[in-house]
């Protein structure tokens, strides 16, 4: 099997189902193909693909009805709808219910190919965006994790916050009107000591795992991230 991005095929037509899974093979992903949406649901749960190529019109549940149940379960999957149809309703149905993008039959195997990889650049920007490093401090936006170095470091939702801006501006002096303005969304009239403690409170969490203060105090200025080697 290719070590490539893991992709589901769901079509209820064997020819279908074998053209598709002999020419993404080829051009380099792993594949598993199905034919009905219980399936579908089964297959995601044990291999959680990386793109769900999926036909709307399945003898079970048909495509949007998969999509419903696997996006209220919390799998964000991109998903590629394969459909006979080519209404604009339809199309609309099928962004609406959480699909990705719309191919319609008869379709190009090169358009297909040239489709999946634009889903899963675009996914792999995406996750990229929702990681903040500096160092070895790491953010995962989206998951609300913080680790230095492999050590995970469980915030507060203030003070994830208040690390999230020093890690946006590393190297960077801010003061505490400008913490106050992002962190507390109100401007230096508010109290100036709630900054102090919160920089002492995320001190306390990493401190004790480097061999120097990762958040610097610039006396009269205001505190500094170091982007160096934590």
């Amino acid at each position: 099997m290719a070590d490539g991005p893991k992709i589901l095929i769901v079509d209820d037509e064997p020819n279908i189902r074998d053209l598709l899974t002999t020419s993404l093979r080829f051009a380099g992903f792993a594949v598993r193909a199905v034919a009905t949406g219980a399936q579908t649901i089964s297959a995601v749960l044990e291999e959680e693909p990386d793109l769900i190529l999926l036909d709307v019109m399945l003898p079970d549940i048909n495509g949007f009805g998969v999509t419903k149940r696997l996006r209220a379960s919390g799998y964000t999957c991109p998903i590629l709808f394969l459909t006979a149809k080519d209404s604009t309703e339809d199309k609309i149905t099928g962004l609406t219910v959480g699909g990705d993008d719309y191919v319609t039959k008869p379709f190009s195997l090169d358009e297909i190919v040239a489709r999946i990889k634009a889903i899963l650049r675009r996914t792999q920007n995406e996750e990229d965006d929702a990681l903040i490093r500096v160092g070895e401090l790491s953010m995962d936006q989206d998951t609300h994790e913080v680790f230095l170095g492999s050590i995970p470091i469980e915030l507060s939702p203030t003070e994830f916050k208040l690390l999230r801006y020093l890690m946006l501006n590393p190297n960077r002096v801010l003061s505490k009107a400008q913490i106050l303005d992002h962190v507390w969304e109100y401007d230096f009239n508010g109290d100036a000591g709630i900054v102090e403690s919160y920089v002492s409170y995320l001190r306390r969490k990493l401190d004790p795992h480097t061999d120097e203060p990762v958040i610097q105090t610039k006396r009269g200025f205001g505190y500094l991230l170091k982007a160096g080697k934590a």
